[in-house]
């Protein structure tokens, strides 16, 4: 068994450093996180220079790019074998709902998922890292039950959210579907000492979605939620109406 873990929020994140440690054991860990931190740089590759690459004192590698460059890389050309299991996090912070298309830590699970090897990314639900021994039996746990019997033949790709709790690997564990946010709250516009306007990302929506059944319902009843995800982004069900569209010139 050989697992590939990475992250967002940099080689030096504590998030990563419990994941890692929640892997021992488990096989040959080969770890390949960002220089600095990415969050919400979702599924980017750098492509307009080069990736510059290090080995940290504990072993750890690291480049100086993306999430994706970092799973990117690993698989085609730094890693002396394929991996069996792609795993990142541990996030500082929920991945759900319309999160997930912005998640490096979604993201370096799904550049494995792409190249054909099951993937699993782990978030806590709250930033700071409170309980962060709890999340990590939680991950060794999922991992070690998804290894022992795979959910389905083939990649795969979950993604998982654990509340910040102590008691976080005694909690029930909800299979999900992704709930829905809100818009985002609107830009913070400043001035910088130049007298040019500069601009913050707004903090994100409320769940608008957030039903039983939602990652957003399980956690907030004090659940794990493991979400199966896809990359497929058809919107299959309105294929024949805009088929029609097409051959006719009706309105979808």
């Amino acid at each position: 068994m050989r697992i590939l873990i990475a992250n967002d929020d940099g080689y030096l994140a504590p998030g990563l450093a419990a994941l890692v440690q929640a892997c021992e054991g488990l096989g040959e860990l080969d770890v390949v996180a960002p220089e600095q931190n990415a969050s919400g740089t979702s599924n980017s590759l750098t492509l307009n220079r080069p990736l510059s690459a290090f080995t940290a004192p504990n072993g750890f590698r690291y480049l100086n790019g993306t999430p994706s460059d970092c799973v990117h890389v690993a698989l085609t050309g730094w890693l002396p074998e394929r991996p069996d299991l792609v795993v990142s996090g541990i996030n500082q912070g929920a991945n759900m709902g319309d999160d997930t298309l912005y998640s490096g830590t979604v993201a370096a699970a799904m550049e494995g998922y792409l190249f054909g090897v099951p993937a699993i990314a782990f978030s806590q639900v709250e930033k700071g890292w409170a309980h962060l021994d709890a999340a990590a039996r939680v991950a060794r746990s999922i991992i070690e039950q998804a290894l022992a019997s795979p959910p389905s033949a083939g990649a795969w790709l979950l993604n998982v959210n654990i509340p910040n709790r102590a008691d976080a690997h005694t909690l029930p564990r909800e299979v999900t579907r992704l709930g829905r946010r809100h818009a985002s709250a609107p830009v913070i516009r400043q001035t910088n000492p130049r007298g040019e306007p500069i601009y913050w990302i707004g903090p994100p929506g409320d769940a608008r979605e957030g039903g039983q059944g939602t990652d957003f319902h399980a956690t907030a009843q004090g659940h794990v939620s493991i979400t199966p995800l896809q990359v497929d982004l058809t919107d299959h069900a309105a294929l024949p109406a805009w088929q029609r569209w097409s051959d006719g010139g009706a309105r979808p």
